[in-house]
């Protein structure tokens, strides 16, 4: 995982909300980056879910959240609409991101990449970096603390 202070690296990708140029936001608002395994997983619609229905508190930090995984567009679109989950997924093709973000695979790469948290603060700089199914509340708190 990348370093507490670690400028943020950009990127440029597609979404299911359109293109996404990080650089377009990185030094003007929060960003909460989710490296999850895989599309329509138990964990994983359980920790998107959790985003989706707590929007009001990333909203109050003016947060861009983003989802991330290697799968494509299409599995994206499908497991969002599914979900209903209004902020982008972003397909990871060819896992530049992942590797961008050191984030690692998972047993073998059988499921994917390794599921990641990342709050990358106003500056530009990783402010927050866990991995797992964090808490709601924990990656909330680390926003407030960059809004300080």
């Amino acid at each position: 995982m990348l370093a507490i202070g670690t400028k943020a690296p950009a990127f440029t990708a597609e979404s299911t909300q359109g293109t996404i140029r990080l650089n377009d936001h990185l030094g003007k608002r929060p960003i909460v980056l989710i490296f999850y395994p895989k599309d329509d997983t138990p964990i994983c619609t359980k920790q998107l879910c959790a985003v989706r229905d707590s929007k009001t508190q990333y909203a109050d930090y003016d947060a861009l959240v983003l989802g991330v995984n290697p799968g494509s567009l299409e599995e994206h679109r499908q497991f969002s609409q599914k979900f209903r989950y209004d902020f982008p997924l972003v397909a990871d093709t060819g896992e530049k991101i992942r590797r961008q973000y050191d984030v690692g695979r998972t047993l073998f790469g059988l499921l994917g990449q390794q599921r990641v948290v990342y709050v990358i603060g106003r500056d530009g700089a990783v402010r927050y970096a866990a991995r797992g199914n964090r808490p709601t509340a924990e990656i909330v708190a680390a926003l407030s603390r960059d809004s300080e």
